[in-house]
């Protein structure tokens, strides 16, 4: 799904970005451009960061994928 219309960013991309590293919304901006343009978006990119990595903490990797589900 397109999470950033305006500069086509979608929540996959968000994730990708999540998974090599990128921890805050702005440095997501940096890295995708989601957000750079209106703005809008923003909050929904930085809660598919923050949960991105709420699933990854879990210790056992089968529970943080069946919440990812």
């Amino acid at each position: 799904m397109y999470v950033c219309i305006c500069n086509g960013v979608t929540d996959h991309q968000i994730r990708e970005a999540a998974a090599n590293g990128c921890r805050t919304v702005s440095e997501l901006t940096m890295r995708t451009g989601a957000g750079s343009t209106c703005g809008s978006c923003l909050d929904m990119a930085g809660d598919i960061l923050a949960e991105h990595h709420a699933v990854a903490g879990f210790p056992l990797p089968m529970l943080g994928d069946a919440l990812a589900a």
